[in-house]
């Protein structure tokens, strides 16, 4: 049987020294070794999409691959592809980094400077191990590539523009489509997810950070179950509490969503920082809202530019919704997608501040009329980026959302593409968010962040 091996390594000379040995192996078939984190994820992605068989059997991660930390990465790589087996690479071959490698998923350590002897036996066991699972699954292309299900997060150009009306409005229309939904609040210090739909729950998420086994059970216990049918985790109402959510909080939080959860909604807020950026990078889909003007156009480019710059997501990965346009709007959706180089998704979000009026000043979205054009549109938007069913042809999708919005039951769904680089941020960042058009305004900005990646 042939091995399929692919490195994630960033040091060139070790990358050298891994693909001679490799290339030694009996039976082994070794890739090109990715440079980082996020070509590794995406890589992978790639080919669970074609079929489980066309992904490799193992994976070997460098200690200093980066810009996500080696061992959080091991556990991305086997929470997504269970099917397969990681070793890490490592100068310290400790009993503590070994235990700490197991937790994390990994299938075997080996110890820098390479022997021969040990890499090929801590291949062959990944390898066994991996053949062993895909035998237990089954084979084709319809195995899913990961456990759990969609996340995606919703974030601001600015405050102001309707970012969490947005993130409510998708979780319900996922909700009342049959799906297992979670709305989560990560504009840790000004989060008003609660105040939308009328809710006060003594549990946050940042009872959560700090957790490293977060069980079903604790889940639930920091979970408010709606009477709409949502699952809410709330912001902290002390805002200052935001800053024990942290960028690995934020990945075993998310992770444990995904793995309970068909669908995961996160409002991000219109601030960058630790925690809602790796939120962004593990999201299936991300959407950034903005308005048709030009100081939120501006915003919006600049939100996305910095993205890139701490490898979070490429822009092309981004799916813009323009919120409050009108036909007679001079900035249209296809001039922002060209000056910000996202994907501006087809149904664009009525000026119609007056059907929503009411509803929000009463603070229960969840009762907005399902006549309301600009409910029609966020529901339309939820089937067009696949949050209302199984994916669809794109025509035949949006069509049936837009029906299903105006009788009050989603429709069909369109896929969209998946995660860009990985990010890693450290410390705190700038807080803040977006609270709907009776909030206009960028918050403050606490902490700051590693910066990764090329400058503009």
């Amino acid at each position: 049987m042939t091995t399929r091996i692919l490195p994630a390594v960033g040091d060139p000379e070790a990358a050298r020294v891994i693909s001679t040995l490799l290339s030694q192996l009996p039976a082994a078939e070794p890739a090109g070794p990715v440079p980082d984190s996020g070509s590794l994820l995406d890589t992978l992605a790639r080919l669970a999409a074609e079929s489980i068989d066309e992904l490799p059997e193992v994976v070997l991660v460098h200690e200093r691959i980066g810009p996500v930390p080696a061992l959080d990465l091991i556990r991305e790589v086997a929470l997504r592809f269970p099917a397969v087996g990681v070793v890490l690479v490592s100068s310290d071959a400790g009993p503590a980094l070994f235990s700490a490698a197991m937790d994390s998923g990994a299938r075997g350590l080996v110890g820098l400077p390479l022997a021969y002897e040990e890499l090929a036996a801590r291949v062959q066991a990944a390898a066994q191990w991996a053949v062993g699972v895909r035998r237990h699954l089954g084979r084709g292309p319809d195995l899913p590539a990961g456990p759990g299900g969609r996340v995606v997060t919703v974030a601001g150009a600015k405050g102001g523009v309707g970012t969490t009306f947005t993130a409510v409005q998708f979780a319900l229309a996922a909700v009342a489509s049959g799906r297992r939904t979670a709305l989560v609040d990560m504009d840790l210090q000004a989060g008003d997810v609660g105040s939308y739909l009328d809710v006060q729950f003594r549990r946050s998420i940042a009872d959560l950070a700090g957790i490293q086994d977060i069980s079903p059970r604790v889940l639930q216990d920091a979970v408010y179950d709606d009477r709409t049918g949502l699952a809410l985790l709330l912001a902290p109402a002390d805002g200052e509490r935001g800053e024990e959510v942290d960028e690995r909080a934020t990945r075993h939080i998310v992770g444990a969503l995904r793995g309970r959860y068909e669908i995961v909604v996160i409002d991000c807020g219109t601030q960058v920082t630790g925690a809602n950026a790796a939120a962004v990078e593990m999201a299936d889909v991300a959407v950034l809202v903005t308005t048709p003007d030009v100081v939120a156009v501006r915003a919006a480019k600049r939100l996305v530019r910095m993205w890139e710059r701490l490898q979070v997501r490429k822009a092309e990965d981004t799916a813009m919704v323009v919120n409050r346009w009108t036909k007679h709007t001079e900035i249209q959706p296809s001039l922002i997608e060209k000056i910000t180089k996202t994907r501006a998704t087809r149904t664009p979000v009525p000026a119609a501040f007056k059907e929503l009026q009411a509803v929000v000043d009463a603070g229960r979205v969840q009762d907005l009329d399902n006549r309301s054009s600009v409910k029609q549109a966020l529901w339309t938007l939820a089937g067009e980026l696949g949050l209302l069913s199984a994916p669809a042809e794109p025509q035949a999708a949006a069509a049936a959302a837009a029906a299903a919005a105006a009788a009050g039951t989603p429709g069909a769904a369109l896929a969209v593409r998946a995660s860009g680089p990985v990010a890693r941020l450290r410390g705190g960042g700038d807080r803040g968010g977006d609270r709907g058009r009776d909030r206009v305004g960028d918050r403050g900005a606490v902490g700051g962040w590693s910066r990764r990646g090329r400058e503009d």
